[in-house]
């Protein structure tokens, strides 16, 4: 993909997706941009700027078919093939990530689960083996391993990065709470639960400041 797609862009891109599995679901056949901008809460202009980066996807009268272009998203944001995860931290984000069943229904099937914690050795999240951090090395040299999520304390998680990096990894999905400095061909995506927090108080605050100037 040559052309350089904005952040904004590709953001959206997911809920197009998830949008239109919904609709899927439902039966429905075409869709207009009009309509997938309701649903959406973007404007119609922004539907066709969007899918026009691309290449459009719409027909003039008719608008979008619905599956094929919930198939063509999905390629575009690499769901026609299976990502293997492994996490590291096996406490309760770790735990939860590898319960996460619709992980596999998009593609994304958690191989490995790691931890420092002795006490975890051996126990099973849906059938995934615990491990402990000293058999990372050997698991990676030995598995494919397309993504590395990070569910562990903030102090260790730079050299634990690092030495996916150095085992080839990456691309990393980091939920410790740090911003990782990785080189530049490694993909990482920061997420930050606090920060969706911080947002959703901050729109509280300001529908009730908002309520109470009527």
């Amino acid at each position: 993909m040559s052309k350089e797609i904005s952040q904004a862009v590709i953001r959206r891109m997911p809920r197009y997706y998830r949008y239109l599995g919904e609709l899927l679901d439902v039966g429905v056949e075409r869709i207009s941009s009009n309509e997938l901008s309701s649903k959406m809460k973007v404007t119609a202009s922004q539907i066709r700027q969007d899918l026009n980066n691309f290449g459009g996807f719409g027909q003039q009268g008719y608008g979008y078919n619905v599956k094929y272009l919930y198939e063509e998203i999905g390629k575009i944001l690499g769901l026609d093939h299976q990502h293997n995860i492994i996490v590291i931290g096996a406490g309760n984000l770790g735990q939860a990530l590898a319960n996460y069943v619709k992980f596999e229904k998009r593609g994304f099937m958690i191989t490995g689960l790691f931890d420092v914690n002795p006490a975890l050795l051996g126990l099973s999240v849906r059938g995934i083996e615990i491990r402990l951090l000293d058999e990372l090395e050997e698991f990676v040299r030995n598995n494919k391993v397309d993504i590395a999520a990070l569910t562990m304390p903030k102090e260790r998680a730079e050299e634990v990065a690092n030495q996916l990096v150095g085992l080839g990894v990456n691309a990393i999905w980091n939920f410790a709470h740090l911003d990782l400095e990785l080189p530049e061909h490694v993909v990482v995506e920061n997420v930050h639960l606090s920060d969706s927090l911080m947002q959703l108080s901050y729109n509280i605050v300001k529908k009730e400041y908002n309520a109470e100037k009527k």
